[in-house]
């Protein structure tokens, strides 16, 4: 199969960019900073470090480094203003770490020119490799983000593995619902519905172990370990915590 067209990768980042715009509110409250979730990524935070967390959503990793690493500093960054406005309400009140929230469009080159003139000793990377078509878009992601981190820094990214739990099989609906045929697709892209507020859709592509580790080779990474953690079911993320690769 050849690479997905141009035009197909746009309608299934506006499938998404208007899922998170039409239902920020909804998602921002199941989505709290107490998600088991995010504990993984604690270790890889040292005090006073620099955090970047790309695709924030809510913000709510910064209300947890509020309570477990004071003294950090925090930058999120999201595409969809609606979800920034969400994360900036909740993170008004913090007194301890200091965060602000940066619009951006991780699928667009360049975006990381938002970004402030920091070496990051953590970037966070969770919920949302799954969220962007293409490979080729996925890696160029993890390529960019090797300018970004401090030399001695870890990049922590999480993916949904929602095939292996009957819960998350039933959100899959067919691709006729957005207008779409599977063939216009890349092996593991798969469309999902949620029933909250409102019905949505959601593009999601099943990044496993293998394309974990395909991702960090072509961006100019090294896997250090990879694990699963969290959802109701305790394992539904692959999380996986990546260094930069030493030249030669």
């Amino acid at each position: 199969m050849g690479a997905m067209e141009p035009q197909i990768i746009e309608r299934l980042l506006a499938l998404n960019r208007n899922f998170y715009a039409a239902f920020a509110a909804a998602f921002s409250e199941s989505r709290r900073a107490q998600d088991t979730a995010l504990l993984p990524v604690l270790p890889y935070i040292p005090q006073g470090a620099a955090v970047l967390d790309v695709g924030c959503g809510n913000g709510r990793l910064a209300l947890l480094l509020e309570r477990e690493r004071p003294g950090a500093r925090y930058v999120g960054v999201d595409v969809v203003p609606e979800l920034l406005e969400q994360a900036r309400r909740r993170s008004a009140s913090l007194q301890r770490v200091e965060a602000s929230f940066l619009q951006a469009d991780l699928a667009r080159p360049g975006w990381i020119d938002v970004l402030p003139p920091l070496q990051f000793d953590c970037v966070a990377l969770l919920a949302v490799l799954h969220h962007l078509p293409a490979f080729s878009l996925r890696a160029r992601l993890l390529a960019e983000l090797a300018a970004v981190l401090a030399p001695a820094g870890r990049l922590v990214l999480s993916t949904w593995q929602f095939l292996d739990h009957e819960r998350m099989r039933r959100k899959i609906v067919p691709w006729s619902e957005a207008g779409l045929a599977e063939e216009q697709l890349e092996p593991g892209d798969y469309l999902l519905d949620w029933k909250r507020g409102g019905r949505g859709l959601r593009y999601c592509h099943l990044v496993d172990r293998d394309e974990v580790a395909r991702l960090a080779a072509a961006g100019g990474w090294r896997v250090l370990e990879t694990f699963r953690a969290g959802g109701r079911e305790g394992d539904l993320s692959l999380f996986a915590v990546l260094e930069l690769r030493q030249p030669g």
